[in-house]
């Protein structure tokens, strides 16, 4: 199954009813609870993909305690719900990070984000899983000096790597799916992974091996041991090989070492924290500041259960919370998606 979903490049401003903070499951599921009530929803997510954690770090794992599904892997619960989201038409913003949140005079609040991006709504939703996904950063002596000017653990805009000689680290997803996109536009692309096999998709690794026979790119068992370059721009890394050691000429390192989990800015955000997740009252899952819900693994009340099920029910109720707010003067009238015409048209049904 593939659905499509719009995305925004980077900058400007943008105005919605709600801003949801994380683009996994139960922030997939805030938006179509929303968009029952007529409620519009642009989502913010440091991935490159919704999906959260199902999608990018067990996209093929099965699992059982989704209802009415017996059994369904991380990345077709991912495909489904953007499916089921798809009629009300939500706005994701990818490789970006919520870094900056405040109140507006008009009592909207406005949330900015590291690439540039200005979102404004009366409400927000934290639905951020454990916390935002931070990459691991390998443990190459000054790599700090050359980061985003030359090291980059993330692909924002393509077009910055046009005719530039790249080297990806890694044996994931991740590293294999930006080496076949880069490939393209870069003047030369080496892969190197510590070890010929690989942890991504077999067809990604396959069409990989395909381009180095043709001579199209260089593949490299070996670990970085160390970086050349000056003024914060790279002129080559250093390989370790079963050969010995090789220098590779470069103008960019993109190591994709994978991703670990971290509260992040939201830690900033000036909401009361019980061992760094976000206190909710069990009514409307609103935290110790209106306006501002939390859903899923971030929030923390008596009884929690750590379940993708359990953040479906809280999106639910936080979605009739949210009405009341957006629409002050409206009258909220609850209804079924069996009987209700008007729920029925929204989701586009004949």
């Amino acid at each position: 199954m593939t659905t499509t979903f719009q995305t925004a490049e980077a900058g400007g401003t943008h105005e919605t009813d709600v801003i949801v903070v994380g683009a996994g499951p139960c922030g997939l599921f805030n938006v179509f609870e929303l968009g029952l009530l007529d409620l519009k929803a642009h989502l913010v997510d440091i991935l490159d993909r919704p999906g959260g954690q199902c999608a990018e770090l067990y996209p093929e794992k099965p699992i059982y305690d989704i209802p009415a599904l017996p059994v369904v892997t991380g990345q077709e619960l991912t495909d489904r719900l953007l499916e089921q989201i798809a009629p009300f038409d939500p706005v994701f913003h990818l490789n970006q990070m919520a870094v900056a949140l405040e109140k507006l005079d008009d009592g909207r609040w406005q949330l900015k984000t590291d690439g540039g991006t200005t979102l404004i709504a009366p409400v927000i939703v934290i639905s951020a899983g454990g916390g935002s996904f931070q990459p691991k950063k390998p443990p190459i002596a000054g790599i700090e000096d050359y980061e985003d000017r030359s090291v980059f653990y993330a692909v924002r805009k393509m077009e910055q790597f046009r005719g530039k000689r790249l080297v990806i680290a890694g044996g994931g997803d991740s590293a294999l799916d930006w080496t076949l996109n880069l490939q393209p536009l870069a003047e030369h692309v080496t892969l190197i992974h510590r070890r010929p096999d690989f942890r991504a998709a077999p067809d990604s690794v396959n069409k990989m091996m395909a381009l180095k026979d043709a001579g199209k790119l260089d593949f490299v068992v070996g670990q970085i041991s160390r970086l050349e370059g000056e003024g914060g721009q790279l002129s080559g890394v250093v390989v370790g090989t079963d050969a010995g050691e090789q220098t590779i000429a470069t103008d960019c390192l993109l190591p994709f070492y994978g991703l670990t989990m971290k509260l992040g800015p939201v830690a900033e955000f000036g909401l009361n924290l019980h061992e760094n997740l976000i206190p909710v009252d069990t009514e409307k899952f609103e935290t110790s500041t209106p306006g501002i819900f939390a859903v899923g693994d971030i929030n923390w009340y008596p009884g929690k259960l750590k379940l993708i099920l359990s953040g479906f029910h809280e999106a639910a109720l936080m979605s009739q919370a949210a009405f009341r707010i957006c629409r002050p003067d409206a009258k909220l009238r609850f209804q079924y998606t069996t009987s209700s015409t008007q729920l029925q048209k929204r989701l586009g049904v004949k």
